[in-house]
């Protein structure tokens, strides 16, 4: 039986090179992918890159305060970063704090801006259709005036409007004039006044058919007076447009045409809402020349509405065969239709290019949101302090790596070279696979993950200390360097796996109980802990191994950290036989 253990030991011993040959071949693969990729640096987050920091409140709506509850409020996180994440910042950071604020923390890159923008823009998504519209200028003038946003048609079709005809779009009706068009609005007020109610409901509720007809006259006169005095382009105008309007009455609201001009609408009550949005998506039409729209999927309930709505507005003139698509008070598109759309289906064509398709798709796909919120505060946090506290992170880390090796030399001397050739192989794995892993799963390093790095220096540390102290403890009972190396290394390994498993479920547990920042440490903490596998398996072992065999390791040098004599091995060594005992001849 020993024969074959011995044979085992030889070959354990004699085939090092492969585990240091696959180690040093995976650092070289990365490192390629990093440079081919492009991505030589990891991404940094919020607190070390800069970016806008925003805090967002739930406003009860009247006679619903209870909606603030735990369950919307993770309905609105989940949207809120299916929103941004949409747009490609898939570093950014959206969570509760208190029973109804939420924090959201985009970091300064690509697309950094719109994603800013679609946050702060909270409230609840509507389709509206158009009762009247003109540029704002500020001077109240009732002249309709184009608004060539785009134009829906059935996706089946595959029929795509082109910029002249969206253009001309405004000028269906050019002998309209203030008054006519005042009417055409009154007479559609007045059709929307009940517009679910029956015939009997209506006389119980209007006793008097002049009464009710002058109350939706006066309401009419009084929000057409509001719109001769509304002007889109004063901000502070724009801020109380739609603040108290419900989805069931009509509002005014404003938006940006195609040529970036501020435009002003009168709107009639809600028919379809942003929940009735199933899927949309922005997509390059090649086949008809259509350029870049947005196609819209509902669902069962939103596309019976969406047909009804569709049906009534292409039988009137434009502006009023429009419908707008209202997000937060604004006006996002407006697009008009000649034909009812009862596919389920419609896609938005006109004057998009693919940003402004995109935003327009994201808003549609992730824009309903179950409560409203207004903006409490906006912090931009500068790069300047991020670099400021990365800086001090890695002082920090270098202070500490620093001191571990400073221990290393004084404790373990001519050892100390293999524990710090494996620190600086694991830091090439760690540095690596953060900068792989913000392309590729979004993540960033913030400063939580910094400090998890730096952790992780003590518990790779801890590795080496373990076996170095097996090997030493088997010279001390009397063994040669080459067998004290294999015979330590089963002890260890076990002792190595059991501690870098507790510190990696503790990883998994943090990260999972935990959100925002400290993801990030426990995120760095896990794989850290995971490379610590790693690195002792495929190359500390490996190479304490090769070492072993040189003679200034094997025969025991006073600096090699592996003296006989300063650990206090006793001689002759334990593989020497004792003299047998002598034996009574009377006993035998």
């Amino acid at each position: 039986m020993a024969t074959p253990k011995k044979g085992r030991n030889a070959s354990a011993q004699s085939k090092p090179g492969r585990s240091l040959a696959l180690i040093l071949i995976a650092i070289a693969a990365l490192t390629g992918g990093m440079f081919a990729s492009g991505h030589t640096k990891p991404r940094l987050g919020i607190d070390l890159a800069g970016g806008t920091s925003i805090t967002l409140r739930a406003v009860p709506e009247a006679g619903n305060e209870s909606a603030i509850n735990k369950t919307n409020m993770d309905t609105a996180v989940s949207i809120m970063e299916r929103r941004v994440n949409g747009l490609g910042v898939s570093e950014s950071e959206v969570q509760t704090q208190g029973r109804e604020n939420i924090i959201v923390n985009i970091p300064k890159g690509t697309n950094s801006e719109q994603a800013r923008k679609q946050v702060g823009t909270t409230a609840k998504l509507y389709f509206r259709p158009v009762l009247a519209t003109e540029v704002s200028g500020g001077k109240g003038t009732a002249s309709p005036s184009p608004s060539p946003t785009g134009s829906p048609t059935d996706k089946p079709s595959g029929k795509a409007t082109d910029k002249p005809e969206a253009t001309d779009k405004g000028s269906a009706s050019p002998s309209a004039t203030p008054t006519t068009q005042g009417r055409a609005v009154t007479d559609a007020l007045k059709a929307d006044a009940t517009p679910s109610a029956s015939a009997s409901d209506k006389a119980k509720a209007s006793p008097s058919p002049s009464a009710s007809g002058g109350t939706a006259e006066a309401d009419a006169s009084a929000l057409q007076a509001k719109y001769a005095k509304l002007d889109c382009t004063d901000e502070k105008s724009r801020a109380t447009v739609g603040d108290g309007v419900k989805a069931s009455d009509p509002t005014l609201a404003c938006g940006k045409n195609a040529q970036e001009q501020w435009q002003k609408y009168i709107l009639g009550p809600a028919e379809v809402d942003g929940t009735d949005v199933d899927k949309a998506q922005a997509v390059l039409n090649t086949q008809t020349g259509a350029g870049w729209t947005v196609t819209m999927d509902f669902t069962d309930a939103g596309a019976k509405k969406f047909a009804n709505i569709t049906g009534k507005l292409a039988q009137n003139q434009s502006p009023q065969n429009q419908f707008a698509i209202v997000l937060d008070g604004e006006v996002v598109s407006d697009p008009y239709v000649r034909q009812a759309l009862t596919g389920g289906n419609a896609e938005i064509s006109g004057n998009f290019n693919q940003q402004s398709a995109q935003d327009l798709s994201n808003m549609l796909s992730y824009g309903a949101l179950p409560l409203t919120f207004k903006v409490d505060s906006m912090t931009t946090v500068t790069a300047a302090l991020g670099g400021d506290q990365l800086q001090a992170g890695l002082i920090a880390g270098a202070i500490g790596l620093a001191l571990v090796v400073i221990y290393l030399l004084a404790y373990y001397r001519g050892l100390s070279f293999i524990a710090i050739l494996s620190l600086l192989v694991s830091a090439a794995l760690t540095y690596t696979l953060m900068a792989l892993l913000g392309p590729a799963i979004g993540f960033a390093l913030n400063l939580p993950a910094v400090c998890g790095a730096i952790v992780a220096i003590g518990i790779t540390a801890d590795s080496f200390i373990v076996y170095f102290e097996r090997v030493r403890d088997e010279i001390r009972e009397g063994r040669s360097l080459r067998p004290a190396v294999e015979r330590a290394w089963p002890r260890a390994r076990r002792t190595i796996l059991v501690s870098d498993f507790v510190s990696f479920l503790a990883a998994a547990v943090l990260f999972l109980v935990t959100v925002g920042k400290v993801q990030g440490f426990a995120f760095t903490l896990g794989l850290t802990t995971l490379l610590d596998v790693v690195v002792v398996f495929l190359f500390t072992k490996p190479l304490l191994t090769l070492m072993a065999r040189r003679p200034f390791f094997a025969n025991g040098h006073k600096w090699s950290g592996l003296d006989p004599k300063s650990l206090g091995a006793q001689p002759p060594l334990r593989r020497t036989r004792r003299p047998a005992a002598p034996v009574d001849p009377k006993e035998a």
